[in-house]
């Protein structure tokens, strides 16, 4: 258990939210939304993230063993008290602390990055799901215990989010993937259609079946999108506007590939701005109604981190929700994030030939 010793340091915050403005400006534009009390929190949260992916990314294919034993010792040197001289690790640290967050949730978080750094790949979509978990559905739920909350249905919810919007990003990405040699795609329901992986990803494609695979993707996201709302109605109204329009616009990624006929091999989805807009529009609204509760089981493959929130004894204190009256600044600074990922979208798109 970390000990109280382990709060970061106080210029520790703005070293990882100078972090990510210079290296990962999704993590650095989503920050933008939280309550102001918040963002200092999340900056550190998110940059120990982005250091942990760097460090496996930028590293050569001999190394990254190396990498994953070296991000494992720092992981157990942030619980144990005694992080490395980092601004990333002891503002980590200082975090997973006052906000109790389990080992088990950045654990699992390394634990995707290691699948992704040895090319694994998935039989079922239930495997599938076992990804987005550790790469998206930790960082959901780590999000919410920042956001004060530790309901379990709602940290279920938190995880379906992210394990939708990561499946989205999956249905998006397939021939950037398959071109880096990555394959995520359900290898049974590309049998099924008749599709040989390894031929597929020698020579990637765009045909019916392929479409039909993506489509599969995608319903079953919207599935775990509408069971997410829930989730997000037991947030602190300051924190809903943000989430809220993530959701939709990640949704509205899987439209617009469907509006393509599911091709994202040879072509890459770009949302227009105003149909953003109006997702925002939506989000907004939501985000004032009171909501209703969903107490389905988490999906199989995240039990265990709501398990692992769940048996986790909260903080000593525990740091105050945001105030209600954050929400006009938060829904302010949404709509400034719909402005970067419009512009961002564009550039991509120019890049792609869309």
């Amino acid at each position: 258990m970390l000990r109280p010793s382990a709060d970061p340091l106080p210029d520790d915050a703005a070293a990882c939210a100078r972090l990510l403005r210079g290296g990962s400006h999704s993590f650095f534009a989503a920050s933008l939304v939280l309550p102001r009390r918040m963002r200092g929190a999340a900056a550190a949260l998110y940059a120990f993230c982005r250091v942990a992916d760097d460090a496996v990314d930028d590293c050569a294919p001999e190394e990254r063993h190396a990498a994953l034993a070296g991000l494992r010792r720092r992981l157990d040197a942030i619980y144990a008290g005694a992080p490395d001289d980092h601004p990333a690790d002891r503002a980590f640290a200082g975090v997973a602390f006052k906000y109790g967050i389990p080992r088990t949730l950045p654990e699992a978080l390394l634990e995707g990055f290691e699948w992704d750094a040895f090319s694994r790949r998935y039989e079922t979509i239930e495997d599938l799901h076992g990804y987005g978990a550790r790469v998206a559905g930790t960082v959901g739920a780590m999000m919410t215990l920042l956001m004060g909350v530790r309901d379990a249905d709602v940290i279920a919810r938190a995880c379906d989010l992210g394990v939708a919007m990561q499946l989205t990003n999956i249905a998006r990405d397939v021939g950037e993937d398959a071109r880096a040699g990555r394959l995520y795609l359900p290898l049974a329901w590309m049998r099924e259609q008749g599709i040989d992986p390894d031929a597929w990803l020698a020579n990637p494609h765009f045909d019916e079946r392929i479409g039909r695979v993506v489509a599969g993707l995608l319903r079953e996201a919207d599935a775990l999108y509408a069971r997410s709302g829930a989730g997000v109605s037991g947030l602190p109204l300051a924190c809903r506007p943000g989430i809220h329009a993530a959701a939709r616009i990640y949704a509205e990624i899987g439209r617009e590939v469907e509006r393509n006929g599911g091709d994202s091999v040879s072509r890459r989805a770009v949302t227009p701005l105003s149909r953003k807009l109006r997702g925002l529009a939506a989000a907004l609204a939501a985000s004032t109604q009171k909501g209703h509760r969903d107490a389905t089981p988490p999906l199989a493959a995240t039990a265990f981190l709501v398990d692992a929130v769940v048996m986790t004894r909260p903080p000593a204190s525990a740091p105050r929700p945001p105030h209600w009256w954050d929400f006009a600044d938060s829904a302010a600074r949404t709509l400034t994030l719909v402005d970067r990922l419009e512009r961002r979208d564009r550039v991509l798109g120019n890049r792609s030939g869309a």
